[in-house]
């Protein structure tokens, strides 16, 4: 699910629509992805080799707290309404949807209404990760 809501807002949106692609919103969407994503593959690299340390760990099951909702709000979500009049105006993919009785632009506000409740789903669950390799960690140092 988020990869297909990052392939669309980047591929969909950003790259078909000029007028949005220096907007702060992509500079904060971005932001929020590349930190995450450094943070991620860095802990899976570290942990491959056996070598991480505690604080990317807890880096790694931390910062999507603040980095998530920023990356969704003032980011994807923002963007995306803000291209709206673009899509619209453009008729964007108009020729895909010809077929079917409603428009990019329709489907463009369908996904703002539900984003935010897909988004929690995902966002719980990291929760729930966060709880999972945290406090595994936590208790086995304890033990020690």
């Amino acid at each position: 699910m988020q990869w297909g809501g990052r392939t669309h807002f980047l591929l969909a949106i950003v790259r078909r629509i000029h007028e949005v692609q220096e907007l702060p919103a992509v500079f904060i969407t971005f932001f929020a992805w590349s930190l995450t994503e450094v943070i991620r593959y860095s802990h899976y690299a570290l942990n491959i080799s056996g070598g991480c340390p505690s604080w990317l760990t807890y880096l790694r099951y931390t910062l999507f707290i603040v980095l998530y909702p920023m990356g969704l709000a003032p980011g994807e979500m923002w963007l995306m309404y803000q291209a709206l009049p673009y899509i619209k105006e453009k008729n964007l993919y108009g020729d895909f949807f010809a077929s079917v009785p409603f428009s990019y632009y329709n489907f463009v506000t369908v996904v703002l209404l539900i984003y935010p409740f897909l988004w929690l789903n995902l966002y719980l669950h990291l929760f729930k990760q966060r709880r999972s390799k945290l406090g595994k960690q936590h208790h086995k140092k304890k033990k020690i």
